[in-house]
């Protein structure tokens, strides 16, 4: 495989996690929100990824020979919650509010393996170009 694949190939990667750490990122933002009935409150996103394999799909418009991207931003199916509010204006007729599905922990661990997958990928980068460097420099030698 040429280094230049390798580059291909982190970027996508690193490419899918920032989308997966804007969408956690968004579910932290919105994580307090309440609204007053359960069709409008704010449900948790999750990004699907998906793998790029040439022998499965040939090579994209770009010649990648593999990588990943994202296939997807969907509802978190986790129930909303409901409490009772009758004060609250965004109360319903039942006096009831209704809060996001958004958890504070699993969106701070999502964020966290987002973050390593992205450094990971940096470091593919990083090695693939020191490695373009001291080859250049074999070959001027």
């Amino acid at each position: 495989m040429p280094l230049d694949n390798l580059f291909a190939i982190a970027g996508s990667a690193l490419n899918a996690q920032s989308t997966r750490m804007n969408t956690t990122a968004s579910n932290l933002a919105n994580a307090s929100t309440v609204a007053g009935a359960e069709k409008d409150a704010f449900r948790a996103k999750r990004v699907t990824f998906k793998t790029i394999i040439e022998q499965q799909i040939g090579k994209d418009e770009k010649g990648n020979q593999g990588g990943v991207q994202v296939s997807g931003i969907s509802d978190d199916p986790k129930a909303i919650n409901r409490i009772a509010s009758p004060g609250n204006p965004l109360a319903d007729k039942d006096g009831y509010i209704y809060l996001s599905n958004v958890n504070e922990m699993t969106e701070m661990v999502e964020m966290m393996a987002a973050s390593r997958s992205y450094q990971n990928n940096v470091e593919v980068v990083n090695t693939a170009r020191q490695l373009m460097l001291r080859t250049l420099d074999i070959i001027k030698s």
